[in-house]
């Protein structure tokens, strides 16, 4: 069993806590494993049962102790997991907040140069982490456009930690390579038929349920739309035309009829780039299996991308009819989101949109 630990989740908010580490190793189901266990998992290890642990390493010393101490526990869990004969690991990165509100830093090889991105958060966060390691996983798993690859899913103490490959960004690529890829990637269909992801899992910090569910039209209303609605009237918004505005978007997508492709989630410009050698690269995602058109109305909501990367990706695979129409409605649930996470203007821009689409 190849394992991996990278324990820079104790690195919260900048801070260094839980003076008693400890590390260790388990395996879990492809579906779920629980908060309450301490370790780690790696990408050869994730299916259907927790079995023995093996503690891997310990520091009780202080912190400039401990923060030694971990960085051998790393060192030892990466050589093994990448078949190095040594490796030592040391900083190569301040934490700061990430996607979710997790901080995000890197690791080095000392030896060798080699570098690792990591997210850490606290124990509350684990699932959150969890569920984008498996949607990475998926993503990754496709072989079509590049996604950072995942490295392994843990906990150490009060912390929880994933880890992913660490691709060098800000180079300059070509947009219908992006776009060719992306429709590669959403060729890739639900297992079962159905629309939904194996965990529910975050669009930023905003839970995200993915229950398996048999169309496209009842995902979308209860899992996505009425969802998010139920989120922004909790924190204070009002939609009186709540009853209208669902049974419109039920009425046109049940009409739509799409195929449960595996997509990004949350694809807006921020969350793709392209490496220094010029791949496309998309990352941060809310992975589920839906409608491809999310991913592609995205784009457009905060910019957009090039016009060759739409053209590349319909000469792979067209839009259908009713597209104009649909992308406000996938829109919509991100304005929703950023109200709910950031309140503001996005109500107005929300309601705005709510009043476009019934008058289609």
């Amino acid at each position: 069993m190849k394992l991996i630990a990278i324990a820079a989740g104790l690195l919260v908010l900048g801070n260094l806590v839980a003076p008693n580490f400890s590390l260790q190793a388990l395996s879990i189901s492809s579906a779920v494993v629980g908060t309450t266990v301490s370790g780690f998992v790696s990408t050869q290890t994730l299916s259907s049962s927790l079995t023995e642990r093996k503690t891997l390493g310990r520091a009780t010393c202080g912190v400039a102790g401990m923060q030694a101490s971990m960085f051998e526990v790393m060192s030892k869990s990466v050589a093994e997991a990448t078949g190095q004969v040594s490796v030592q690991l040391k900083s190569a990165g301040s934490g700061f907040g990430g996607g979710g509100g997790a901080a995000v830093g890197t690791v080095e090889d000392a030896a060798t140069g080699k570098r690792y991105f990591y997210k850490s958060g606290s124990l509350a966060q684990f699932d959150m982490l969890r569920a984008e390691y498996m949607g990475v996983k998926a993503m990754h798993d496709t072989h079509t456009i590049r996604v950072p690859e995942p490295i392994c899913i843990g906990t150490a103490d009060y912390n929880s930690f994933v880890v992913f490959e660490h691709l060098p960004m800000g180079g300059h690529g070509d947009p219908a390579r992006a776009g060719r890829e992306l429709a590669a990637m959403h060729r890739n269909l639900s297992p079962n038929g159905q629309f939904g992801f194996d965990i529910s899992n975050t669009c930023g910090a905003t839970p995200q349920p993915n229950p398996w569910t048999p169309t496209w039209a009842e995902f979308w209303d209860r899992h996505r739309l009425g969802h998010m609605l139920s989120l922004a009237k909790r924190d204070g918004a009002v939609f009186p035309d709540e009853e209208r505005l669902r049974k419109k978007v039920y009425d046109i997508l049940s009409a739509h009829n799409p195929v449960p492709s595996l997509v990004h989630g949350d694809l807006w410009s921020g969350n793709q780039a392209y490496t220094k050698n010029g791949d496309p690269v998309i990352f941060d995602p809310a992975t589920y299996y839906g409608d491809r058109e999310v991913d592609i109305a995205m784009t457009y909501l905060f910019g957009s991308q090039a016009s060759s990367y739409y053209q590349a990706y319909e000469q792979e695979w067209p839009l259908q009819p009713g597209f104009e129409q649909r992308k406000v409605i996938y829109n919509l649930y991100h304005i929703l989101n950023h109200f709910v996470l950031f309140g503001g203007g996005y109500l107005s821009q929300a309601n705005s949109m709510i009043h476009k689409i019934l008058s289609f």
